[in-house]
């Protein structure tokens, strides 16, 4: 999502390299083009103004130490201040009550119903007893949804699709979720296209009747600033305690992660990225800040592998690779894992570094498929045992999986040198290596 915003930034931060000191005149180019780049990434013209002020204003005052160029120093001042910008510090929910009430508001297609479902798995995982509630009652599919969501994540789901009083909805699931010694409620509410009165009228008398514990904004990324004005109208009628910032993924300019938090003064909690249900992270400002500079986000993506991998899983991986057992199953699984954490593109621009390496690629999650089908194309008995595939059993899986002779062979070479890695890296701590030339497009 920060791809465009990270190259333009790190332009302009490039007119400092090479300096040997800070000037009225080179700080002044240097914020010109930062506030040109914020601009372009549809951050409002006053936040983004008040950022470049302080940073010119911090250049300024800084002595550049002789081991500090000032293109570094420069760096650290602009990650600071969008730190500040976006919140200095990582907020979390009020899960204090029993059962804790979450309320979950926002406009419609803005990802409400399956961030519901992602912060249900996220607090389920972390051993609380989770209820969802349907009070959708004008979206026909959104009953639906929820179920299938809660199905998926292991989660119980309240509804009464006869009902058309979202407010009696609220409170007799929250009876319900007390009966069942539920610890969390989580209310997804109905959204309109646009911020009306009776939409806003029935979310607060919701939220009247059931005095959530949290009540959580959820907002599109890719609806630009427009996704600030609809926060800030939110607010001035609900008073939320937070927003979820969803489909970080697409093809957004980010500006509304940078000034959501300086115009409605309420923190961003989440952040939400794709369809899967492990994609959810908690907000961090200072890893976002890196993120937009094209430092990576190693502690996000350590996290989110965390959350995914097995831990006996990943210990039976470890002990066959020790034991150079490794075998196609075993890379199978592991596949299976890696898909869970998210879009490989995004987590590809978690890796400091690696941002503006993968910027102009086209990296999909179905770069897998191809590899997928060729294992899924073997017997149980030539995945265990690779050596055993000749040339008539090779014609068989190509045929099988819809691809080549050669694209199996491939595989089984990389396959082969990925274990002979493996071997020689006997005293590696975890299962998971890195896959290189694994992932290339068909």
């Amino acid at each position: 999502m920060f791809e465009n915003l990270s190259s333009k930034l790190n332009t302009a931060m490039r007119t400092l390299k090479g300096q040997g000191r800070i000037t009225d005149v080179n700080v002044a180019a240097t914020v010109k083009e930062i506030r040109r780049a914020l601009m372009d990434a549809d951050v409002n013209y006053k936040v983004a103004k008040d950022i470049t002020d302080k940073i010119r204003e911090e250049a300024m005052g800084q002595k550049i130490l002789i081991a500090v160029e000032p293109g570094q120093m420069l760096v650290k001042i602009v990650h600071d201040e969008l730190t500040k910008l976006m919140g200095a510090e990582a907020q979390t929910i009020n899960l204090k009550p029993d059962p804790a009430i979450i309320l979950i508001a926002g406009l419609q297609g803005s990802g409400k119903t399956t961030f519901s479902g992602k912060l249900a798995n996220y607090l389920r995982k972390g051993g609380r007893e989770v209820l969802l509630v349907a009070c959708d009652i004008y979206r026909p599919a959104a009953i639906d949804q929820l179920k299938v969501l809660g199905e998926q994540v292991g989660v119980d789901v309240y509804s009464e699709p006869e009902n058309k009083n979202a407010v009696e909805i609220a409170q007799n699931a929250l009876a319900y979720a007390r009966k069942m010694n539920k610890r969390v409620v989580i209310v997804d509410t109905a959204g309109r296209l646009a911020v009306d009165e009776a939409m806003m009228n029935e979310i607060a008398a919701v939220k009247a009747a059931i005095k959530p514990s949290e009540t959580l904004f959820v907002v599109d990324a890719m609806t630009g600033q427009d996704a600030v004005n609809t926060a800030k109208a939110f607010n001035d009628r609900l008073n939320f305690d937070g927003v979820v910032l969803t489909k970080l993924d697409g093809d957004a300019r980010g500006g509304s992660a940078i000034s959501i938090r300086h115009v409605v003064e309420k923190p961003i909690k989440f952040i939400s990225t794709g369809e899967k249900m492990e994609a959810l992270d908690q907000f961090y400002p200072d890893r976002m800040a890196s993120r937009i500079l094209g430092m990576g986000d190693v502690l996000s993506l350590v996290e989110r592998a965390q959350q995914v991998f097995d831990e006996e899983e990943s210990e039976r991986i470890n002990k066959k690779i020790r034991q150079n057992q490794f075998s196609f199953e075993d890379f199978y699984s592991q596949l299976q894992q890696i898909k869970k954490m998210g879009n490989i593109k995004d987590l590809m621009g978690m890796i400091p570094g690696m941002g503006a390496a993968v910027k102009d690629v086209d990296i999909s999650n179905d770069s897998f498929k191809h590899i997928e089908a060729i294992i899924q194309s073997m017997t149980i008995k030539e995945r265990q045992k690779p050596d055993l595939l000749d040339m008539s059993r090779k014609k068989r899986i190509a045929m099988g999986s819809g691809t080549t002779v050669q694209e199996v062979n491939n595989l089984l070479k990389q396959f082969d040198q990925m274990r002979k890695m493996m071997k020689m890296m006997n005293n590696i701590q975890d299962g998971k290596m890195k896959m290189p030339n694994m992932l290339k497009q068909r």
